[in-house]
């Protein structure tokens, strides 16, 4: 908005808190992101997958001698997954109880959605996220899920 003096915001309107939350427990990203931004009470969770901060194996996965995944287990990563955005948000001041939505990335959804909903449904019995869930061919690293959240923070 622009106030009558062309100065780029309105009278009475507060600053906008913008803030980038990057957790010391949850692994590390993959690129030149932090875990998660802060705007005002609202925070946007980077996309996250099952991997351990300081960790190289992945979580729920089976490599062969040469290093390619030959299998995953998708209950495992998708507890690893749950477990980093629980420390990002608790990190930032929130909590899983605050998730307002979900999107999930899963490279196998008809073999591995219904296992994913139980372990999603341990995380969130109550209170419910909104959720999208979708099949990608591949994923940045050799990982079967990443999840995204928006949350709140008081």
């Amino acid at each position: 908005m622009c106030d009558d003096h062309g100065h780029g915001h309105a009278h009475g309107v507060e600053e906008i808190v913008v803030d980038e939350i990057v957790s010391d427990r949850a692994a590390e990203a993959v690129g030149p992101y932090p875990h998660a931004k802060r705007f005002g009470n609202l925070l946007f969770v980077s996309g996250i997958g099952p991997r351990r901060r300081g960790a190289a194996g992945i979580p729920g996965t089976t490599v062969d001698a040469s290093s390619r995944v030959i299998d995953h287990d998708i209950e495992v990563q998708a507890r690893a997954c749950l477990e980093n955005i629980r420390m990002i948000l608790e990190d930032a001041g929130s909590g899983l109880e605050n998730v307002i939505d979900v999107t999930a990335f899963l490279t196998h959804l008809d073999r591995d959605f219904a296992a994913f909903n139980r372990v999603y449904a341990e995380h969130f019995p109550e209170r419910r996220p909104s959720r999208t869930t979708v099949e990608v061919s591949k994923l940045p690293t050799p990982i079967a899920i990443e999840l995204k959240v928006i949350a709140w923070v008081d």
